[in-house]
């Protein structure tokens, strides 16, 4: 079984803007709302391919019970627990003018320790070896930097293989404790390396050195730029494939909800990159963070090229 972790969940609310401009009045064109947070979008794409998943997680409020709800009408299963304060909501302004993205997130309520570590009891009472838990998101506040780390290796004493999807401290704190796989972008990745990361050589050498700290798996998205397959046996660079982009906004989850599938079912190592970049093609074609279909993945599967970079073969996700 997959178990997504979003501790840190949110409501999207996707407004395009033609022409958005700042310090000056913009006109929506377009709203929808859909449950967010890095974890839910991963559940909600391994469900739109056809897989199942547990979203666990967090919620509060009528916020929290939107959430709830869209996910029940989608038929994800759910283990989460009920907390006082609102679930926040997030603004994504997309202008399909001047091709921009921009993320407006709140916060997110203040969680302590223990609710958090009861949300990891559960977890760990529902997993048997060979489990997959992707932890994915930022941290709420109240919880230490440290959090992620503490979830990989408890989680990994249990027998489950553990993907990280995170940022700055959460991610470094995370990475130290040897997860399956890290799936960073470009930025991330940088942030981590704690220096710019100009040209793709730069990018595999920072990849190659998370590898070096225990991860056998580490996935760089670069948007247009393609993807990074990178482990110490060896390395497989994905160009871009040319599309006409809706939203960003849930891209790299896609990615990260297709290796996990691709574990979870035993795919072969092209089978799985393949699948990861079709994904996350086609949900950055998609409006909001909703997922995209499974027949426009599987278009795309065959129009991904594989370049080995380094001796050694390709991944074995």
């Amino acid at each position: 079984m997959i178990y997504t972790v979003t501790l840190n969940p949110a409501l999207d609310k996707t407004v395009v803007v033609e022409r958005f401009a700042v310090d000056a009045v913009n006109r929506i064109r377009s709203v929808r709302t859909d449950p967010g947070g890095k974890g839910i979008n991963v559940s909600k794409v391994i469900a739109r391919m056809g897989g199942t998943s547990v979203a666990m997680g967090l919620l509060g409020g009528q916020t929290g019970n939107a959430i709830r709800e869209s996910l029940e009408a989608m038929g994800i299963a759910m283990d989460v627990i009920a907390i006082s304060a609102e679930t926040r909501t997030n603004i994504k302004i997309v202008d399909p003018v001047l091709g921009q993205n921009t993320d407006l997130n709140e916060p997110g309520p203040r969680v302590e320790s223990d609710v958090a570590q009861q949300l990891l009891r559960r977890l760990l009472g529902r997993l048997v070896p060979g489990d997959i838990v992707v932890l994915a998101g930022s941290l709420p506040e109240g919880l230490p930097k440290d959090t992620y780390g503490q979830w990989i290796t408890a989680c990994k004493a249990a027998g489950a293989r553990v993907f990280l999807d995170a940022d700055g401290k959460a991610f470094a704190a995370g990475a130290q404790a040897g997860p399956d796989l890290v799936k960073p972008n470009a930025k991330e990745l940088s942030g981590w390396a704690g220096r710019p990361l100009a040209d793709m050589k730069a990018k595999l050498d920072a990849a190659q050195a998370l590898c070096n700290r225990r991860i056998a798996n580490v996935v760089v998205s670069m948007g247009a730029q393609g993807m990074l397959f990178v482990r110490q046996d060896g390395a497989v660079y994905a160009p871009g494939i040319p599309i006409r982009v809706a939203s960003t906004v849930g891209a790299g989850d896609s990615v990260v909800a297709a290796l996990a599938l691709a574990m979870d079912r035993g795919m072969t190592p092209e089978q799985a990159m393949r699948l990861a970049v079709a994904t996350g093609t086609a949900n950055a074609m998609s409006d909001g963070t909703q997922a995209a279909d499974r027949a426009a993945v599987e278009a795309i599967c065959p129009r991904v090229k594989l370049v080995p970079l380094l001796e050694g073969g390709m991944l074995r996700v």
